[in-house]
């Protein structure tokens, strides 16, 4: 009898598995925790919908679109037969021809429909225009369109005849909320005949910004309403945990989600990457540190250009981006490839359109090898050929993860994707729990239009554009901030609605900033006059305090002078060798009853409240690009007083005794710093975002207790978001603590590069055995 061998052939390494293997290999101080390889997948195919504009289909015919992806189609009948849609698929499944299949047929079947194109950034607003402008070359019916950009830098000249003949608006929610919404008088043609609005990358709208677009798009559907039309929205999205809950708050309506990705995409290999320990550096209390992700990712990215892979670098600054890419230069020239040293080159916000475009250009055709850049190339600009992305360090969101490892790969070759992790909690915690973020949906951003303090200013502009009804007071949910509206002197009630009160002085459109939730800063340099930008008052006395080093399109400058009360910051241009970290000092105080409390085991109590935070810049550290600590330095500023939200826990102080628990302040102030740098994997915020305050006895609750908040007026949705979701962010909390090789603490675990108090006290071993007693508490809770 014969026995059957059944012989498995041996796995053929992909170009990226052996691009990874050989980082291996040259950085062996280094550590990849996790690797993965993701199988390529073919497209699924539908035929074009038969409302489609005929010509616009041989049009894309002749670019060799022969058929619509499946999603493609789906979202395009859809919004078509009159649904509000939101589209949520990888980066490169083709997103933009489910909104302008249907957009550019309304357009051509009625010669006055208009369309609105909405966009986080110029950047990729100018691609999409040009992108929309080759579309519709020469194709009949579709040459009366005119695609035009509105936004700031639109001549002043060319505004009137935009407004007068485009019926394809390509402009930004600030623009939209401030020169059209303003004028509607002005624009009457577009909001009369609007059939379509797009709404472009849409999860990028969370915390205090997404909660103004929110409402901007609120009152924009709102003043099309009044001039009769009923426009339908597409929205486009990177995949998202619940793509159309997040469109529907957006928008304030349902909205259908379409989900399934029809494209193809080639296998991509992931590792995520920890970079080796410093033996001759110590950061704050001594505390060990790694390379910069930085510096590793300049070195990556040049032994990845000698093996041939064109490489894109994301970091999370402008600086950055050119001091990774001139790095990356200096080690290719000191390895005798100056040839490709010359095809590297540094992409960020704040370089002219032409020049963005040129590099844009290079890297797709390949006169550039490798880029470092800003997250300015993360949304949807079409750049091609890349086969190896790196983030240097965790972009904030695992949405954007996949956005940015999405730009490689694109033409169908295997590609290769590098997380090297920061020196913070949450990077630590994804290297040790890849499941946490390439097996775990993608979160659903968290902002919250419902915030008092934002919805006021946006009641009023709405006020101001058209007096309000009844129905308004409802689809804005805002009863309470109608009557501090009225007793502010902002509304008058009259036998047909409310209507704005005008206040001397006061314009309330350019009062009100999206981007910001309180009055600006301006910041000037001294020496020629130059306004650089503008920072929200709530940010200025951590971010430009006198001695703050302040950043402004790659130029560095040193901050003399902070006039809060002329709401003006004088600095001077210098290029220090280090940078600097405010210290400060936070009283925190509960001002109405717990919105919610629940009281999962015995000594344990959380709760969602209402907190007024006191918060006082004391001083600053001056830090080395090493992370080294060279000076401190005292400062004498004002406090400032929030009104937010926060997430709160308390403990009964019998526990911390049965778990052997003796420095409760240590204890509680190591979870503190933790769990704030957790957050963010479930709340979609930043931890420059929020704050935190740890007591051993509090006044309001007599009990040790920590405090989580948002650190904008009213709240962001981030601690609201900490309270739904507590078992789950405790319980992540302590893994990163858990799994953090340290003895007594580290930027990686229970440190914290924000602390007001110098990271003292801290019991990393307390933190550990607090938390974990609170993961059995929970067990089940969520």
């Amino acid at each position: 009898m014969h026995k059957t061998h059944t012989t498995t052939a041996p796995h053929t390494p992909t170009a990226a598995e052996e691009l990874l293997h050989t980082l291996t290999e040259t950085n062996p101080d280094s550590t990849c925790t996790h690797s993965r390889t993701l199988p390529a997948t073919p497209a699924t195919y539908a035929p074009w919908p038969n409302w489609a504009h005929q010509p616009l289909v041989d049009k894309l015919s002749a670019q060799g679109i022969t058929s619509p992806y499946s999603h493609q189609a789906l979202t395009a009948d859809l919004a078509w037969n009159g649904n509000h849609v939101v589209i949520a698929t990888g980066t490169s499944s083709g997103k933009s021809l489910c909104y302008l299949l249907p957009t550019l047929t309304a357009l051509a079947t009625n010669p006055t429909a208009t369309a609105l194109y909405l966009t986080p950034t110029k950047a990729l607003g100018n691609d999409q225009l040009l992108n929309t402008s080759r579309l519709i070359h020469n194709v009949d019916g579709l040459s009366t369109i005119h695609p035009a950009p509105y936004d700031g830098d639109t001549p002043t000249d060319a505004r009137s005849t935009i407004r007068e003949q485009s019926r394809f608006i390509f402009t930004n929610p600030d623009m939209l909320h401030a020169g059209i919404l303003r004028n509607h008088t002005h624009w009457q043609r577009l909001l009369r005949n609007l059939n379509y609005i797009i709404i472009d990358e849409c999860h990028s709208y969370r915390g205090v910004f997404g909660a103004h677009v929110a409402l901007v798009l609120r009152r924009l559907i709102r003043l099309a309403r009044r001039y009769k039309a009923n426009p339908r929205i597409i929205l486009a999205s990177a995949t998202t945990a619940n793509p159309a809950a997040h469109a529907s708050t957006l928008i304030g309506a349902d909205v259908s989600a379409v989900t399934t990705d029809g494209s193809p995409h080639g296998s991509r290999t992931i590792g995520l990457w920890q970079p080796a320990l410093l033996s001759d550096t110590t950061g704050e209390n001594g505390a060990p540190i790694r390379r910069a992700p930085t510096t590793e990712a300049a070195s990556i990215m040049a032994t990845l250009i000698t093996e041939g892979a064109r490489t894109l670098t994301f970091v999370r600054s402008r600086t950055q981006a050119e001091l990774t890419a001139l790095a990356c230069q200096e080690q290719l020239s000191s390895h005798h490839r100056a040839d490709l040293a010359s095809r590297v080159a540094s992409y960020r916000a704040g370089y002219l359109p032409e020049h963005r475009r040129q590099l844009e250009q290079a890297l797709d055709n390949g006169e550039l090898i490798g880029l470092a850049s800003t997250n300015a190339l993360e949304l949807g600009i079409d750049v091609g050929g890349l086969d190896a992305v790196i983030c240097a360090g965790y972009p904030g969101t695992i949405a954007s993860f996949w956005q940015q490892i999405g730009r490689a790969g694109r033409r169908g070759q295997s590609s290769l994707a590098l997380l090297i992790g920061r020196d913070e909690p949450l990077d630590n915690y994804l290297l040790h729990h890849p499941e946490a973020l390439l097996d775990t949906p993608i979160e659903q951003s968290v902002f919250n239009p419902h915030n008092p303090t934002i919805l006021a200013g946006h009641l009023y502009c709405a006020a101001l554009e058209t007096p309000l009804n009844e129905a308004d007071i409802a689809t804005f949910n805002a009863e309470k901030t109608l009557h501090s509206l009225i007793e502010a002197g902002f509304l008058r009630r009259r036998a047909n609605g409310w209507y704005a009160q005008l206040k001397p002085g006061l314009d309330g459109h350019e009062r009100l900033n999206l981007r910001g939730s309180g009055h600006q800063i301006r910041i000037v340099d001294s020496t020629d006059g130059r306004l650089l930008g503008t920072i929200d008052a709530t940010q200025a006395h951590s971010h430009i305090h006198p001695g703050a080093v302040y950043v402004h399109q790659g130029e560095h400058f040193v901050v003399d002078e902070l006039d809060l009360d002329g709401r003006l910051a004088l600095v001077h241009p210098e290029a220090p060798d280090y940078y600097t970290v405010a210290r400060s000092t936070t009283d925190i105080r509960i001002v109405d009853d717990p919105v919610q409390v629940s009281n999962p085991a015995p000594g344990l109590w959380i709760s969602n409240v209402d907190v007024e935070v006191t918060t006082q810049v004391v001083g600053y550290m001056v830090k080395g690009f090493d992370g080294s600590i060279i000076n401190q330095v005292p400062l004498d500023l004002p406090p400032n007083v929030l009104l937010t939200r926060s997430v709160a826990y308390t403990i009964d102080p019998t526990i911390f005794t049965a778990l052997g628990i003796e420095d409760i302040p240590g204890a509680l102030h190591a979870a503190e710093h933790a769990a704030i740098g957790l957050l963010p994997l479930i709340a979609t915020c930043d931890r420059w975002d929020i704050g935190g305050v740890s007591t051993a006895l509090h006044p309001d609750t007599l009990l040790p207790t920590v405090f989580v908040y948002d650190g904008y007026p009213g709240g962001a949705g981030f601690a609201d978001e900490g309270y739904r979701r507590f078992a789950e962010w405790i319980g992540r909390t302590y893994d990163t603590i858990d799994s953090c090789e340290c003895d007594s603490g580290c930027p990686r675990c229970v440190q914290s590069p924000k602390c007001g108090n110098g990271n003292n006290p801290l019991d990393k071993q307390g933190a550990h055995t607090l938390l974990g007693a609170m993961v059995s508490m929970l067990a089940g809770k969520d």
